[in-house]
């Protein structure tokens, strides 16, 4: 009996999965507000390490360390 080949399909990614369930489940406003929410949290999370990276600069500059930065303000209290 001569086997036949099937031709190979590639199968989804996980993302593409998730994004095909959502929009069966949300409607388009929801899917809108959702995409946005994650937009805006990995904008702050982006700032968030540019501004650590800056306090690092900036103590870098002035020749404080953070240990020392941070012993100052609790012998200050």
């Amino acid at each position: 009996m001569p086997r036949t080949s099937l031709p190979a399909v590639a199968l989804p990614s996980v993302g593409t999965a998730l994004r095909v369930v959502e929009s069966l489940l949300l409607s388009g406003g929801q899917r809108t507000a959702r995409r946005n929410a994650w937009t805006a949290v990995q904008e702050d999370r982006r700032r968030a390490r540019d501004r650590v990276e800056a306090q690092h600069v900036l103590e870098a500059v002035s020749g404080r360390t953070p240990e020392a930065a941070s012993d100052r303000a609790s012998r200050a209290t």
